[in-house]
């Protein structure tokens, strides 16, 4: 947005940028490239970020269906999904009544 503006605006124009938390007194001329290479740099990062968090997606998953683990709530795919009728005993297990 402030890249968008700033094309708009006279070259030697003055123009205010926070370095290092000091305000600095530049022209548009000055402060322009730098913009522009700093949103470069950052959808280079973005970039790199996105395919490590991919790679490391995949390494994850490789590693739970290398040892078997799973979420909790998660099914097994190797077992038989459970219907909840057990050999016709009910929903009474584990009540002690006396």
């Amino acid at each position: 947005l402030v890249i968008e503006t700033l094309r708009e605006v006279d070259p030697t124009r003055k123009c205010y940028r926070m370095v290092g938390g000091i305000l600095v007194e530049r022209t548009v001329k000055e402060v322009l490239p730098a913009l522009e290479g700093n949103r470069e740099q950052i959808s280079k990062i973005i970039e790199t970020l996105s395919q490590q968090l991919q790679s490391k997606g995949r390494e994850l998953n490789e590693f739970r269906e290398k040892h078997n683990i799973r979420l909790v709530g998660e099914d097994d795919p190797r077992q038989p999904p459970k219907d909840g009728t057990e050999g016709g005993k009910g929903g009474a297990a584990g009540v002690l009544v006396s």
